[in-house]
């Protein structure tokens, strides 16, 4: 079958200048806001910076119309790289020229939290205007969008980010298969990625909005909170869930949308090559509402031992509000959202006890599903660990008995095992390299673990949570906060992605 050509000259473009198209038209949703509160010096620094933008990408589109290109799964890996690292530059500049009282690496770092939806922050709520809130929150859901279409269309054909333990081929390399479309060229089925899922995604944001309003939110806290948990940025306008005005129903409704990031299949099949396609037999979904259950349970146990040391252990109310807490961080963390809802804090003054920081880096560095917005090691791959060490535990039971290839052999190929492993093996390996150079840099051993994990799971709020004491991005050297930025670069891609990038195929071309 001949290749369908690629129409118009903007998929032409690599899609780094793609996204930079994109990013520039987003500029204008922060010019007009800014506009309609008469913040005129803030609306002008967008609509310029956006104006720029799309000249330059219009004018690469028209240099490029007719070039023949060559385009492969690898190159745009590659392309996916670039706009981690180079596009918060661009990102950066109306930032840093609306809040003029910040230098442009601290604008740079932020930037590059928000697209990685990291979501560590810099800034205190209050010194940033509501204009540069909403565009925080923007970057991120537009970050998160990307990392939706890039798990279908660049990772899985690849088999990268997850999809190694099912895929049939070696991670980093295009294999065929009925994800691969029609043709050969990538473009076709970036393409078809994005128009399958944009109104999924935009839908269901508008949906959290609209319930969020409905609930008693403000409308600009409701949109960032909204963006936030669909990209799991864990940014907000007003520090968390403890400055939200919607209370208890508004973190229900967040808490519910956060199951999208536990399994793709919830919201897609379009990546299912092998397996169930069911929810109900996903083993991600699965083991993600065991540890949902499970875990609240345990940090309500304790808080509940605590409480009856103070003589607090008949207050029914700060009880339920405790285990209701418990839930809702458990969740938010899982699925590195790092939202910690406001009755955490009540439940420490109702047990005496402190925030089990441990727990919450652990939950961060586990992560959700794979081809979903959530950071960390993934659900499919601590389910292949899982099935290793059972499989283990029957051969010493029965060293003599003869079984196939496992339980849920059609869901894990024959080395799924190993290559989670290996991966979270390269995690480690990378956290604790991350550490060693955050506490050579003069940060302290549990900042510079803190910092590892919320930079390498993209859960930025674990540098206020995560440890005894927060810590403040604001006061790190520029060199520890450019380290920062290239571990949360690392974490968004994983380090399987980046190892894919020293193929010797893709410097061929």
């Amino acid at each position: 079958m001949a290749r369908q050509p690629i129409p118009g000259p903007l998929l032409r473009m690599p899609l780094f200048l793609q996204v930079a198209g994109l990013a520039s038209l987003s500029m204008l949703m922060p010019a007009a806001h800014a506009l309609a509160w008469d913040d005129h010096p803030t609306s002008r620094s967008f609509f310029y910076s956006g104006l720029l933008g799309l000249i330059f990408v219009t004018l690469i589109a028209l240099a490029m119309a007719n070039r023949p290109s060559r385009h492969s799964p690898l190159g745009q890996l590659l392309s996916l790289l670039a706009t981690f690292v180079l596009l918060p530059a661009f990102l950066a500049l109306p930032f840093h020229d609306a809040l003029k009282t910040t230098t442009f690496l601290n604008a740079y770092v932020e930037m590059v939290s928000a697209v990685t939806t990291t979501g560590a922050t810099l800034f205190a709520p209050e010194r940033l205007s509501g204009t540069l809130h909403l565009w925080r929150a923007e970057v991120g859901w537009l970050g998160g969008f990307l990392m939706w279409v890039a798990a279908s269309a660049i990772l899985a054909p690849l088999s990268l980010g997850g999809f190694e333990i099912t895929s049939q081929g070696a991670p980093g390399r295009a294999v065929a298969g009925p994800m691969r479309g029609p043709g050969a060229d990538p473009r076709h089925r970036l393409a078809r990625t994005t128009l399958a899922l944009a109104p999924i995604y935009v839908g269901l944001t508008v949906a959290i909005w609209i319930l969020l309003i409905i609930v008693g939110e403000s409308s600009l806290i409701a949109l960032c909170h909204a963006m936030s948990v669909m990209a799991t940025s864990g940014i907000s306008p007003v520090g968390g869930m403890e400055g939200a005005h919607a209370g208890i129903a508004g973190e229900a409704i967040l808490f519910l949308f956060m199951f999208f990031a536990l399994s793709r299949l919830t919201f897609s099949g379009d990546t299912v090559a092998r397996g169930h396609a069911r929810l109900d037999k996903d083993p991600e979904f699965r083991i993600g509402i065991l540890i949902v259950v499970a875990m609240p349970l345990l940090l309500f146990l304790r808080h509940w031992i605590g409480a009856i040391d103070v003589n607090a252990g008949e207050n029914t109310d700060s009880a339920l509000g405790a285990l209701w807490g418990a839930a809702f961080t458990v969740m938010s963390f899982l699925t590195t959202t790092g939202f910690a809802s406001a009755d955490w804090i009540e439940a420490q003054q109702w047990s005496g006890l402190p925030t089990p920081g441990l727990i919450l880096l652990g939950l961060a560095t586990i992560g959700g599903g794979v081809a979903t917005t959530a950071g960390g090691v993934k659900l499919l791959r601590v389910f292949a660990l899982y099935l290793c060490g059972v499989r283990e535990m029957q051969r010493l039971v029965h060293p003599s008995a003869v079984a196939g290839e496992g339980i849920q052999g059609n869901r894990i190929q024959r080395d799924g095992a190993l290559l989670a492993f290996i991966f979270f093996m390269l995690f480690a390996i990378s956290m604790a390299a991350t550490t060693a150079t955050f506490a050579a840099l003069g940060v302290g051993f549990e900042p510079s673990l803190v910092l590892a994990i919320a930079a390498l799971s993209t859960t930025g709020p674990l540098t206020e949570l995560g440890g005894s004491d927060p810590v403040r991005l604001i006061e790190l050297t520029a060199v520890t906060k450019a380290v920062f930025s290239a571990a949360m670069v690392l974490g968004r891609l994983e380090m399987l992605a980046i190892i894919a990038l020293l193929t010797p195929d893709l410097w061929r071309n």
